[in-house]
């Protein structure tokens, strides 16, 4: 018998149709960018070039809602090449395809009052060089009072030099002094640099023009810096309630910056009080590390204002300048109204100011008025002769050779010591 074949039907269960690509519409694309040249034409012209008929040139620009059609005269040309080379040169000199240019144009419509937010609250957590609550809060109000207000609502693309010359002009005429005016403008500046795509490249760089804009010229020489005189501060010691007499005397024979005096505390200054270690400030009422690294320092102090220091720090605890409970510092408003209130109405950083001439006429080192005032290093001898702060008997030596330049007046039924200022031989 000849061999069957038995075929089998094998049921197959039911399948899906092939899958749909979905294609992403087609927008505008960096990867896809290869630059543009335009083309020339004359009107009610033949395809014959008139070379005494005008020309003029098209090409398309990138924009938020999409790539618009651009048309520029390019005035009489005698050939179609020349046109051409002077319509290419237009674009080029436009930046009409550059990459910064494409991004800025065709990112959604951002104002500078949305970045300037972002930027801000980006300020005290950034990875490298957080900015301090004092700074940002003095940005804020440059931003609350004058920037935003003027500016807040223009996009940020139209944020350029035209822009800045407005604001600059409304706070100059709203009084404010050259030094001020610099001071906001930079926050413009940062503000429209903290726009980045995800390479980090600026968004919208900017060329700021200071001659265009009206930027003011800081005259430093001209610029108000108060100070005390040694018989002004003799009579602010004189005046001032028990409680402050130390601690304005601190201030005027250290040069502290009044952050770093209301951070004290008694376990910052040594056994005998003749050295004091500065390792925070305070801010609003918050401890905060200090404003540099340079002014984390230790201060050499005389020994006459050491004797007064360890009368008042032998059984204190807590702030040395402290609330009554003792648990909170001084909030720095109210001890500059009693600071007024001696008659010496002056800032705290008219003593510092003090501190520093006192110094500078008694012909201390460089490296020791960098170290006790904590300003950095100015250039690389500094950085050599960096050991010298370690040299305690001749730090010692200087400190008492100095002395505090004004007449302290002791606390108590003791006598009054007088200190003066003695230069170097």
């Amino acid at each position: 018998m000849p061999a069957t074949v038995e075929l089998l039907q094998i049921e197959t269960p039911n399948t899906l149709s092939p899958a749909t690509e979905i294609r992403r519409k087609r927008g505008p694309s960096l990867s896809r960018r290869t630059g543009q040249s335009g083309s020339v034409f004359q009107h009610k012209q033949s395809t014959a070039w008139n070379p005494a008929a005008p020309a003029y040139g098209r090409f398309w620009i990138d924009a938020t809602e999409g790539r618009k059609r651009r048309k520029i005269a390019l005035g009489i040309c005698p050939t179609r090449s020349l046109a051409r080379r002077k319509l290419r040169d237009y674009i080029e000199r436009e930046g009409v395809n550059d990459n910064a240019l494409f991004i800025a144009n065709t990112s959604p419509a951002l104002t500078f009052r949305q970045q300037a937010e972002k930027w801000i609250a980006s300020l005290p957590t950034r990875r490298r060089k957080p900015v301090k609550p004092a700074t940002i809060s003095g940005w804020r109000h440059a931003l609350d009072k004058w920037i935003l207000p003027t500016i807040g609502d223009l996009p940020m693309s139209e944020v350029a030099n035209a822009a800045l010359k407005l604001l600059i002009e409304t706070m100059a005429a709203g009084g404010l002094a050259a030094k001020t005016i610099v001071s906001y403008s930079l926050v413009v500046k940062l503000v429209v640099a903290s726009a980045v795509d995800s390479e980090g490249e600026q968004i919208y760089p900017r060329k700021w023009n200071h001659d265009f804009v009206g930027m003011p010229i800081v005259q430093k020489e001209k610029q108000p810096r108060p100070t005390v005189t040694e018989a002004e501060v003799t009579m602010m010691l004189a005046n001032a309630p028990p409680r402050y007499v130390r601690f304005f005397a601190l201030l005027a024979g250290t040069g502290l910056r009044i952050g770093e005096a209301l951070a004290l505390t008694r376990d910052d200054f040594s056994a005998d009080c003749t050295m004091l270690s500065v390792k925070r400030s305070i801010w609003h009422g918050h401890e905060q590390e200090p404003k540099t690294p340079a002014a984390i320092r230790v201060i050499d102090i005389p020994e006459p204002l050491a004797v007064m220091l360890r009368e008042d720090t032998a059984t204190k605890t807590g702030y040395l300048l402290a609330t009554r409970k003792g648990n909170r510092p001084l909030a720095q408003r109210n001890v500059l109204r009693v600071l007024h209130d001696t008659g010496v109405r002056v800032g705290f950083h008219a003593l510092r100011r003090f501190r520093a001439q006192v110094l500078r006429r008694a012909r201390v080192p460089e490296d020791l008025i960098g170290l006790w005032l904590g300003h950095a290093s100015r250039n690389v001898t500094d950085l050599y002769a960096a050991g010298l702060h370690e040299d305690l008997a001749w730090r010692k030596e200087w400190a008492e050779r100095v002395g505090l330049g004004f007449k302290l007046g002791h606390v108590g039924p003791q006598k009054v010591i007088s200190i003066e200022t003695r230069e170097a031989a």
